[in-house]
């Protein structure tokens, strides 16, 4: 919302002395983001003067037309003498009021003017165009020609006001009374302590039966509908600059007159309006669902197809408009100078004719509905962004009338008798709250006093004594509880005068074991030269899709958001892979191919049974009850750890060709995370989406004493790497945090040093091809007993000497005593035990025995 500091001060009488920064600075400790305050006209110098146009003369011997040009400006010049002037404009003539600007004078920007000579002649200065005044687009696209009644040698920079101060203000979703001059004028009131103006406290007739007929067949959708009839309006009438440079200020292109006033109502008081063309409404206005299949041509020229769910404005021949929306083009207010678009005979005709009766509507519409409308049919305006926010529905009479009123004034018509209104049966809103709520919510003691003044500056009701009954006024919709009055009694005292206190914790307090194993996992994935990609953790169902998930797999069981960010990721995940996939795509389309990515946090998986969440207290401390009830409310939300590598695991270079990822990283990736929790993991072959079914590892570790499943790991399956743009043998891991912190011992335990020799000995073993290497490992591990100090696969070999369905997985095996040197003889018994228990557990016989 942009807001003219010379509008501002006709609502607030605030000294001659501020300036708009000393505004911005006061409006910012009051809560609003003022982004920026625009200094119009800055560096603008005169002399700028109203001219009027004596003579033309065309020089028709140039490329472009060039016209030499007289103009009597006054005194002006200081001799009273005609100005002569060379422009290129075509769109003044002969005894038109234009602004000239005169040698000596400097325009924005710091453009100097002085009499030059060009095109064979002297001009002596300039005839300017609203963008030469820094007045942006008035949709001329020429010389700016005032209207006739100004003199002569009238200071144009008065008469413009093209030196003001803007403030940018960005309106947060629960100010929307801040998108007017109103609100923003109440707010700038309260922080000076000054009264307000305030534009819709004018008077207004009671409603009667001799106005426009309106049936409103929704009222939960429109719960306040006014209409108001003018007629014998000029066509010729055309805007007063004053209108026109407030609208440019604010930001808003000046259109036709009553097109003009109805958007500087809706930025003076915040309702926007809608204006009909009268002899193009045909019988009864309503307000209704749209019917299925319904088309309305709105005013940008878009036939719409409209849904059941829309709510419209009607006649007895259909939607004249999308309610709280945008209007129809077929009641459209026509203006003689407009030039008719080519959508059909009628609009030509009525651009030719002009609008000589208007219908004014001023409206509530549900703002829900109003937000879904807009969304649904991808159309924001300037009305859908107030009602969205919230409108004062008690401000709609008032607006009708102050645009009556000005179309009167500007435009010559007459206002009827008739006044329209229907209002659904409505009370006020109250709030029952605390005098000393505030003073515990901020943790400073106010005062029952200091309260109830900043809750009536803001225009609220308040009675009663330590309980205090507060009744909301009509353009705070925002303001639904106490909490919300709270914030109004701190925001006004000011943030900036909360006392800054640091919380006090108990000693011995610091990260759990869980947010240390966190930190491990990333810290140990990190130093094995994967690369951090946090992601944002929302899914979809494409998404889930691409991962190849079966129908009634549990990732697909997702908590859905209410306001996605985007409607194609409206839940929250429940693996860390599709973000990392995504991460690994667009890294790889940017020239990155050789790729290892990892990514830790949470995945939320609900269980079904989750129970409604408990609003918590704010004036004191949650009890262990209330904490319980809000877990409880809440999915599962394990911590993962994942990792994705693509490309090159080590590079080739002089020292070698390099070796590309394979699933047998990803398995390695595990076991780092795992170790930093000092856990073992098992792993075996298994078949689980998004992985390749023949090379996919389930891992498994010791969880309460039971062998338990904590992740997966391989290359991803060939339909998932071409769903998701992967480049070929993509690999991945996820593994489950929590339960590995579960089956650690919690703390690590720093490796001995020997300082005795150790002893290796190689065993070749000869199993069948479906026996997991893991189980041979593990039997032998067990078989050795304690002098066994680590066990290493080295080989993996299959051939026809083996014979069909067999394999040899040859290990090293490394023994070492603590307190001696072991013999050849200790460690051949420690080695011919480790293959006894494995051939009795798998079936594994010496390779050559």
């Amino acid at each position: 919302m942009r807001a003219p500091l010379s509008w501002l001060r006709e609502y607030v009488e605030l000294p001659a002395t501020e300036t708009g920064r000393d505004v911005q600075a006061r409006l910012i400790s009051a809560g609003l983001e003022v982004e920026t305050v625009e200094q119009v006209g800055a560096g603008l110098k005169g002399p700028l003067v109203v001219g009027k146009v004596l003579t033309i003369e065309e020089l028709t011997e140039f490329k472009k037309p060039i016209r030499f040009c007289t103009l009597d400006v006054g005194d002006a010049n200081g001799t009273g003498e005609p100005q002569e002037v060379i422009c290129g404009a075509r769109n003044f003539a002969v005894g038109d009021k234009v602004v000239v600007v005169l040698p000596g004078a400097v325009l924005a920007g710091g453009f100097e003017i002085s009499a030059r000579k060009t095109y064979g002649r002297t001009s002596h200065g300039m005839i300017c165009s609203s963008a030469e005044l820094g007045m942006g687009d008035d949709g001329s696209g020429g010389i700016v020609v005032l209207p006739p009644e100004h003199e002569v040698g009238t200071d144009a920079v008065e008469l413009l006001q093209l030196v003001d101060e803007v403030l940018d203000i960005a309106v947060t979703p629960d100010r929307g009374y801040c998108l007017s001059m109103r609100g923003i004028a109440r707010e700038t009131a309260i922080s000076y302590g000054l009264p307000l103006r305030d534009p819709a406290l004018i008077d207004v007739p009671a409603p009667n039966s001799f106005g426009h007929r309106v049936e409103v067949s929704d009222p939960v959708g429109c719960d306040h509908f006014t209409m108001r009839t003018v007629t014998g309006l000029d066509p010729e009438a055309r805007s007063p600059i004053w209108l026109r440079r407030r609208l440019q200020k604010a930001g808003m292109r000046p259109i036709s007159l009553a097109v003009d006033i109805t958007n500087y109502v809706m930025l003076e008081i915040g309702q926007p309006l809608h204006a009909y063309d009268r002899k193009l409404v045909d019988g009864t206005i309503g307000v209704r669902r749209a019917e299925p299949g319904e088309e309305l041509t709105t005013l940008d020229g878009v036939k719409r197809v409209l849904d059941p769910a829309d709510l419209v404005i009607t006649d007895e021949r259909g939607p004249i408009g999308l309610a709280g929306v945008m209007g129809g083009a077929d009641t459209e207010i026509a203006d003689a100078e407009i030039v008719a678009s080519p959508l059909s005979s009628s609009a030509a005709e009525r651009a030719a004719r002009g609008t000589t009766e208007v219908v004014v509507e001023a409206a509530h519409f549900d703002p829900v509905g109003v937000a879904r409308t807009a969304r649904r049919h991808k159309l924001s305006s300037e009305a859908s962004r107030r009602f969205e926010r919230g409108v004062d529905p008690h401000a709609a009479a008032a607006a009708a009338q102050r645009t009556v009123d000005l179309l009167v004034l500007l435009a010559g018509g007459s206002a009827a008798a008739g006044v329209t209104e229907v209002v659904a049966p409505s009370g006020p809103h109250t709030i029952t709250m605390a005098a000393d709520h505030p003073d515990k919510v901020a943790g400073v003691g106010y005062g029952r006093e200091t309260v109830v003044r900043r809750l009536q500056e803001i225009g609220c009701d308040v009675s009663g004594q330590d309980e205090l009954i507060v009744t909301v006024p009509s353009w705070r919709p925002d303001l639904r509880e106490i909490n919300d009055l709270a914030e109004e009694v701190i925001r006004l005292e000011g943030y900036e005068n909360l006392p800054s206190t640091l919380p006090r914790p108990s000693s011995g307090r610091g990260l759990t074991g869980r947010q240390r194993l966190h930190r491990r996992a990333g810290r140990a994935l990190a130093g094995a030269g994967y690369v951090e990609a946090l992601n944002y953790p929302f899914v979809g169902v494409a998404q889930l899709d691409q991962l190849g998930l079966p129908a009634d797999d549990d990732r697909r069981r997702t908590v859905t958001l209410v306001n996605p960010l985007a409607d194609t990721e409206p839940a929250m995940r429940t693996t860390l892979l599709p973000g990392l996939f995504g991460a690994l795509r667009r890294n790889d389309g940017r020239g990155s191919h050789d790729l290892a990515l990892f990514e830790t946090g949470l995945v939320f998986r609900p269980t079904g049974e989750e129970s409604e969440p408990v609003r918590l207290p704010v004036d004191r401390r949650p009890t262990d009850e209330e904490i319980a009830s809000l877990d409880a409310a809440l999915p599962r939300q394990p911590r993962r750890a994942a990792v994705v590598l693509a490309g090159a695991r080590e590079q080739a270079g002089w020292w070698g060709k390099g070796r590309p990822a394979d699933w047998a990283d990803a398995v390695e990736a595990a076991r780092t995370v795992a170790a930093e929790a000092g856990v073992e993991l098992t792993v075996k072959a298994d078949q689980h989406a998004p992985w390749h079914p023949g090379r996919c590892a389930a891992l498994y570790a010791t969880v309460d004493g039971e062998p338990t499943l904590v992740g997966h790991a391989g290359e991803l399956h060939p339909r998932v790497i071409k769903a998701y743009g992967l480049p070929e043998r993509t690999c991945a891991m996820e593994i489950d945090l929590d339960l590995v912190e579960r089956a650690g011992t919690g703390a690590l335990t720093a490796p001995r040093i020997s300082t005795f020799p150790v002893a290796t000995q190689d065993v070749a073993l000869v199993v069948a091809q479906d026996v997991p290497a893991a189980d041979v490992e593990r039997a032998l591990h067990e078989g050795a007993g304690e002098l066994l100090e680590s066990i290493r696969l080295f080989d993996v070999f299959t051939g026809e000497q083996l014979g069909g369905g067999r394999k040899s997985l040859a290990y090293a095996l490394r023994f070492r005593a603590a307190d001696r040197t072991l013999t050849v003889e200790e460690a051949s018994a420690a080695r011919d035990a480790a293959v006894a228990l494995a051939a009795e557990r798998t079936g594994a016989v010496l390779r050559g025995a």
